[in-house]
């Protein structure tokens, strides 16, 4: 089957695979191949770096330019070694550094690093003079180094070029230049394979290490959003109890306030019908809106919401399931919003829940402050102690208690201690509402 172009050239499938493959050529290792690409520095010191003296470890993220420094080093020492000695101590000094230079390019430049191995390889093998052909000893060794270190920056794709490259360079050279020695490209087609295939595994494994290190952090956020939602829906769920007890008193009333003045004026019936009617209304929206955020499996209680009238419930219970939890009340005890109430309870009781699951054997306190600007609430445990171990949470517990909080203005800090124990202090500001002037009595001005 031929592909046919807008010119009526057909194209077969042969001639388009060889297309995409010089594309593909030319993308990775002839565009911009010699572009600026530094290597990055190093991340945190690993094993080894951290048992190195504090004044060597500072320059432990540049670890990987010290290496590539170390081999272009090597590949000096190589050259030098193995070059013929016609040339003296200064040409066999430059013949080093020749073989050095693309070992070091490696460092900011990597795509053509590669191709001035490939230049310090033709020099090398025209100036000679070894018993290895075209690839002196230094120029091998270099050739190697910068072709791993090639792949370790790009991937297997780049890889797979520059060994078949490197294939067909040997090849020409072998057939065109063929020296007296015979031909060491066999030897460099066997190394540099086994080199690229181990530079190519290990880049592979840490790029997947790397997608799977942001995968995983994706799906922490997402789990994060997730449980965020999962409480705020809670607490919609709890406090359409409150909200909808409130408005059905305004419409009972609404109803009943016109009964209770004698002859009262049309325009005040109205205004009441008009009350009743929003009242109705609004309470039908809040229901309709709770059918939204509700699951399938919710069953919306059958009790009334709790409130820190209920607090002496809760902490019998806590105590039955073996935690050892003594209350304080300071202040004036005063009846506070529904929805204050609530939250509070809730936050005392997740609180409790988390001693009970993270410190089991420890003792507890709940401290319940009315304040003139608000509510303060501390549960405070000491360390875990005895064998049983602590069990692991979904760690929606400071979220939910944080969304209660945050909902109503308040502050909140939840953090060790120093005794190894657990501390949750939370303030909730309530407006002062002034107490109702007393009706004056009769007979007086």
């Amino acid at each position: 089957m031929t592909e046919t172009t807008t010119g009526g050239t057909a194209r077969t499938p042969e001639f388009r695979l060889a297309s995409e493959a010089i594309a593909t050529l030319r993308q990775d290792l002839l565009t911009d191949a010699f572009a600026y690409r530094p290597l990055p520095l190093a991340g945190p010191p690993g094993r080894f770096s951290r048992l190195l003296p504090r004044a060597i470890r500072q320059y432990a993220p540049w670890r990987r330019h010290m290496a590539v420094g170390l081999l272009a080093f090597v590949a000096v020492l190589f050259t030098v070694e193995g070059q013929s000695s016609y040339l003296g101590d200064l040409g066999q000094f430059v013949m080093g550094l020749t073989a050095a230079v693309p070992v070091l390019m490696t460092l900011v430049r990597p795509i053509g690093a590669w191709w001035a191995a490939v230049a310090m390889t033709v020099v090398l093998a025209a100036l000679g003079g070894s018993g290895n052909w075209p690839w002196t000893p230094g120029a091998f060794f270099s050739y190697i180094v910068v072709m791993v270190l090639v792949t370790l920056r790009t991937g297997p794709r780049v890889a797979a070029w520059m060994w078949a490259l490197t294939l067909a360079l040997g090849t020409a050279l072998s057939v065109v230049f063929s020296g007296e020695w015979g031909s060491n490209a066999p030897a460099m087609a066997v190394t540099s394979a086994f080199a690229l295939v181990v530079a190519g595994s290990f880049q592979i494994r840490r790029h997947a290490k790397a997608e799977v290190s942001a995968q995983q952090e994706v799906t922490a956020v997402e789990r994060d959003k997730r449980t965020l939602l999962e409480e705020r829906t809670t607490i919609a769920r709890e406090l359409h109890d409150v909200v909808a007890h409130h408005m059905s008193v305004v419409a009972i009333q609404a109803e009943a306030a016109p009964y209770r003045v004698k002859n009262p004026p049309p325009e005040l019936e109205a205004a009441f019908a008009t009350i009743r009617e929003n009242a109705v209304a609004a309470l039908t929206e809040l229901r309709r809106v709770l059918g939204v955020v509700r699951s399938a499996d919710y069953e919306a209680p059958e009790a009334p919401q709790p409130t820190l009238a209920s607090l002496d419930g809760l902490l019998a219970n806590v105590r039955e399931a073996g935690l050892s939890v003594e209350k304080t009340v300071t202040g004036a005890v005063r009846e506070l919003p529904q929805g204050v109430e609530l939250s509070a309870f809730r936050i005392i009781q997740e609180a409790l829940s988390n001693t009970l699951r993270h410190a089991p054997g420890a003792a507890a306190g709940v401290e319940v402050s009315y304040v003139l600007g608000g509510l303060g609430i501390r549960v405070v445990n000491e360390a875990p102690t005895g064998d049983v171990p602590p069990s692991a949470g979904a760690g929606h517990g400071i979220t939910g208690m944080r969304e209660r909080v945050a909902m109503l203005e308040g502050e909140m800090t939840a953090a060790r201690t120093e005794s190894g124990g657990y501390e949750v202090a939370v303030f909730i500001p309530v407006p002062h509402r002034p107490e109702p002037a007393p009706e004056p009595r009769e007979g007086t001005v």
